[in-house]
C-alpha cells in the first residue's frame, strides 16, 4: 500500500521565483530582450529576500535564459519562446532532481576538479586551501559544524582547477546536498573528524601535484556521500 503514495514536496522561494519568470515569458508579458526591474524593487514586488532572489537570478543566467548587461541590467535572452520555456522547464527540474543524481554529479566533478587543481595550482591556491582547512579544523575543535567550512575547502580546490565551468556547477549542486546532509543530521563529529583528515591527504596530493592520487583519495572522500545517497532514498 505505501508505494501508492508519493513524496509532497513543498516549492523553495527560488522555485517560485523562476516558475513566475517562467509563466511571464510563455504569456508574452515577458520577450525576449525586456530588462528586469531592479533587484531591489523585484524583491520588494515578489516578497521575497533578495538572496532568495539573486539565487534564481544566478541559475536563470547560468542557463543563459536571463543575462546581465553592463549599465542596461538584467534582461531575458534573445532566443525563442519555446527554447527559453524549454530551458526554463529543465531548471525547475533540477530544483527537484533525486539526491543521488546530485551526488553522482558531484563525484564526477570533484575527481576531475582535484586531478586538475594538482595539475594547475598556485602558490596562492595553496594558501587559500589551507586557509579553507584551519577554518574546518577550528570548527570541529570548538565542537561546531563545520558543514560550510567543509564545503569552502572543496569550492577551493574548484578555483584551483582553474575551470570556471566546473565551480559554476558545483556551486549550483553543492548547496541542495549540503542542506540535506543538515536535514538529516548525517555530519556527526566522528564523521567530520574523519572528512577532515581526509581533506588533510587530498591537499597533500594537491601540493605534491600528484593529480591521480588527488582524484583517487577525493573519490574515496566521497564514499560517504555516495552511501548516503542511496540510504535516501528510502528516507
Amino acid at each position: 500500500m505505501l508505494e501508492n503514495f508519493t513524496e509532497i514536496k513543498t516549492e523553495s522561494p527560488i522555485d517560485k521565483i523562476i516558475r513566475q519568470i517562467r509563466n511571464l515569458i510563455t504569456s508574452g508579458q515577458l520577450k525576449p530582450g525586456d530588462r528586469l526591474p531592479s533587484e531591489r524593487k523585484l524583491a520588494e514586488k515578489l516578497g521575497v529576500s533578495r538572496s532568495h532572489l539573486r539565487d534564481a537570478i544566478r541559475k536563470l543566467e547560468f542557463y543563459g535564459i536571463l543575462k546581465t548587461l553592463p549599465q542596461s541590467g538584467t534582461v531575458v535572452a534573445g532566443m525563442g519562446l519555446t527554447a527559453l520555456e524549454g530551458l526554463i522547464t529543465d531548471v525547475l527540474k533540477l530544483e527537484t532532481s533525486d539526491f543521488t543524481s546530485l551526488v553522482e554529479t558531484r563525484v564526477i566533478l570533484e575527481t576531475s576538479g582535484a586531478r586538475l587543481a594538482a595539475e594547475r595550482r598556485t602558490d596562492d591556491d595553496i594558501v587559500e586551501m589551507k586557509k579553507a582547512l584551519d577554518a574546518y579544523e577550528l570548527q570541529l575543535k570548538n565542537n561546531k559544524p563545520g558543514v560550510e567550512e567543509d564545503l569552502m575547502f572543496h569550492l577551493k580546490i574548484a578555483e584551483a582547477s582553474k575551470n570556471a565551468v566546473l565551480k559554476s556547477l558545483m556551486l549550483i549542486i553543492t548547496p541542495d546536498i549540503v542542506k540535506n546532509f543538515i536535514q538529516y543530521k548525517v555530519c556527526d563529529a566522528d564523521t567530520e573528524f574523519k572528512a577532515f583528515h581526509e581533506h588533510q591527504k587530498i591537499l597533500e596530493h594537491i601540493i605534491k601535484k600528484d593529480g591521480e592520487a588527488a582524484s583517487k583519495m577525493m573519490e574515496q572522500h566521497l564514499n560517504d556521500v555516495v552511501d548516503f545517497s542511496t540510504s535516501f532514498k528510502s528516507m
